[in-house]
């Protein structure tokens, strides 16, 4: 039996280039991959990598969320980093990779403007309807309003943020762009039936410096232009005074709505109904 098992050793080492062990290939995989698991799980190279994502700039608590929701390239690498819950010094690293990445390109995007201007539409009266239309007629209506509606943001260089229903939140870097947007938003969807029902689309802008994070923006100007929509009533376009200052006087006419009281939006904020000219 000796000679068959040294005869046999003799033919694998023929055949095999490489250094004579008694361990397998495999096996020395197997140890080389356990080894790295290790290091990469090192509470040392830990504590290093996330001092560093703290040093690195953009936003340190890249990985969330709120902060991955978007439909960008760093955002999706963000997503299936962070779908590894734990802890590797690997996952610390590529997140800080992408968390300067995104500011790189938000700072870029920053210096085009400072300022935004924010607009919410949504369908007045959709809920009621809906529930006696049925969920096949009330999904025509949403996506016939998008199909008339979307065009009129994106031509004019807003962007989408999210869709919220049967509305949206789209954001413009000039406010004259934004409001024409919305006019024509609103006379596009009065345009429509379904099912015997006419929509009435209603729109809000605000202009100011939210926080943007991942696809998103947050802060009280978003919450602000949200309230300036809800205070809209079918067909109209409701602006606030910082939007107001940045038009064309001779291109839209204002009017003042006086009575605006809405929680989370400031004491002072005035509120105006717009239409072109």
């Amino acid at each position: 039996m000796g000679v068959i098992a040294d005869a046999s050793r003799g033919m694998i080492v023929g055949l095999y280039s490489g250094p004579v062990t008694d361990e397998a290939p495999g096996g020395r995989r197997s140890r080389l991959g356990q080894a790295l698991r290790e290091v990469d799980r090192r509470e040392s190279l830990l504590r290093t990598a996330r001092f560093v994502r703290r040093l690195a700039p953009g936003d340190s608590e890249m990985g969330d969320p709120l902060s991955t929701a978007g439909r960008l390239p760093s955002h999706r690498l963000a997503r299936a980093l962070a779908d590894n819950p734990e802890p590797s010094v690997l996952r610390e690293l590529g997140l800080t990779a992408v968390q300067v990445w995104q500011a790189f390109t938000d700072s870029r995007r920053a210096t085009e403007t400072a300022e935004i201007t924010i607009l919410f539409t949504d369908l007045v009266g959709f809920s009621t309807w809906a529930l006696e239309a049925g969920d096949d007629a009330a999904l025509r209506l949403l996506r016939e309003v998008g199909r008339v509606s979307e065009p009129e943001i994106t031509r004019r260089g807003g962007r989408v943020v999210k869709r919220l229903g049967d509305g949206l939140m789209a954001v413009f870097a000039e406010p004259e762009a934004g409001v024409e947007a919305a006019v024509e938003a609103c006379a596009r969807v009065a345009e429509l039936e379904i099912s015997g029902h006419r929509p009435s689309l209603r729109a809000g802008l605000h202009a100011g410096t939210p926080r943007k994070l991942g696809h998103d923006y947050l802060g009280v100007d978003v919450n602000v232009a949200a309230r300036v929509a809800d205070a809209a009533g079918g067909g109209q376009v409701l602006i606030s005074a910082p939007v107001r200052e940045a038009l064309d006087p001779e291109r839209f006419e204002v009017r003042r709505k006086r009575w605006f009281r809405a929680k989370g939006t400031p004491r002072d904020l005035e509120i105006f109904a717009v239409e072109p000219r």
